[in-house]
């Protein structure tokens, strides 16, 4: 199953830089890595409203971003710690 298949074409954008604050909320320090993927769901969202509109389509769409952009950081580390 591939997440991208479902992020509508307007919202491709939001993936790499959801990635991009990802990367800069893991290097802030005191803040638990757990609570990143929720800040960029909420990014995501917010993001898709700006882009879409405001409706559920927008919502759905901003997690699934979201989604993504984990979905991406969690496939270049796995490759990073086979290839160790």
């Amino acid at each position: 199953m591939d997440i991208m298949s479902y992020v509508v074409e307007q919202a491709l954008v939001l993936v790499p830089v959801l990635y991009l604050i990802g990367m800069l909320l893991k290097a802030t320090p005191n803040l638990p890595n757990w609570l990143i993927p929720y800040i960029l769901g909420a990014l995501g969202i917010i993001g898709a409203i700006l882009l879409l509109g405001v409706s559920v389509q927008s919502v759905i769409q901003g997690i699934l971003a979201a989604g993504a952009s984990v979905y991406v950081n969690q496939a270049i580390k796995q490759a990073k710690e086979k290839e160790a």
